[in-house]
């Protein structure tokens, strides 16, 4: 097996993971609405994105800067989630 195909395949299982994780958080959003749980959905839902572009342009390194970008914007979402949440827990919301 060559090493981009491992690669390919390693991304392919890193972006299922990531979309089951954003399931998992969207679940918990659907119970309790939390505002929380639906940032950190879609912040996954981006990291996985990023990785199946990966795997689709069979690039090996993140040196695309859209690819960067994904991510870029998914940890972002992370803050905003954390953010959001500890600024809505110290107004007693």
């Amino acid at each position: 097996m060559s090493s981009l195909a491992l690669a390919n395949f390693s991304y392919g299982v890193i972006a299922a993971l990531c979309w089951v994780v954003g399931l998992y958080f969207l679940g918990f959003w659907r119970k309790t609405r939390d505002r929380f749980f639906g940032y950190f959905a879609a912040a996954f839902w981006l990291l996985g994105l990023g990785r199946l572009a990966m795997a689709a342009l069979g690039e090996t390194s993140e040196a695309r800067r859209f690819i960067y970008l994904l991510r870029l914007v998914a940890y972002a979402v992370f803050l905003v989630a954390i953010v959001d949440k500890n600024r809505t827990d110290a107004r007693g919301g």
